[in-house]
């Protein structure tokens, strides 16, 4: 298995990783705040910037300028638009199916998505990916949505950029909602403002 000609990996992972730092180092906030993200990433992302991590499973790591408290994307732990630097990466299409123990919600990712936009603070950015392309539910793992979905899902943020990996692993940092739609299993990556 390791007798390969390229080093494999994850194409959703590796580039929404890159991209998100890249995004951070751009914006330099004062502090960042991540629900349920990949923690490898958040990890490295903690060097540069200050990060509070919320999980609904917490995560036990003492680790300087990472800060990791409990918490349910359904019900994040914030007054309505205090955060001004927010994340959810690869978080959002889980929400509901049970899978890492919350409650079986057929709704829950709206849920989810309702509260980051509730918690958003006017002029604050929040950087969301999830699987789109040709909507469905693949139970109890996660979900793919169209892209329209998302953002109907999300009617006081307006997208200031939308990135993508296809179903070939490309990635392309700015592209048009609509190379999502025939996808089968691609990686949105939205950059959004509330205005």
């Amino acid at each position: 298995m390791d007798r390969v000609s390229h080093t494999p990996f994850d194409p959703h992972y590796f580039y929404q990783a890159a991209w998100m730092a890249r995004n951070l180092a751009k914006s330099n906030p004062p502090l960042h705040v991540d629900v349920g993200s990949d923690i490898r990433m958040l990890g490295v992302l903690s060097a540069f910037v200050p990060l509070l991590f919320v999980d609904y499973r917490p995560l036990r790591v003492h680790q300087e300028e990472l800060t990791p408290i409990a918490g349910d994307i359904t019900r994040l732990p914030f007054a309505d638009g205090s955060v001004s630097s927010l994340s959810s990466l690869h978080v959002i299409e889980h929400i509901g199916l049970g899978r890492y123990g919350d409650p079986i919600d057929p709704s829950g990712c709206f849920a989810g998505l309702h509260e980051l936009e509730r918690v958003l603070a006017r002029g604050g950015q929040l950087y969301l990916s999830t699987p789109v392309g040709r909507e469905r539910v693949c139970f109890n793992a996660h979900r793919v949505f169209a892209t329209r979905t998302i953002l109907n899902a999300l009617p006081s943020l307006k997208v200031v950029r939308f990135g993508l990996v296809d179903d070939q692993g490309r990635f392309a940092d700015a592209c048009e909602f609509s190379h999502a739609d025939n996808l089968s299993y691609g990686c949105g990556m939205f950059v959004m403002t509330k205005t």
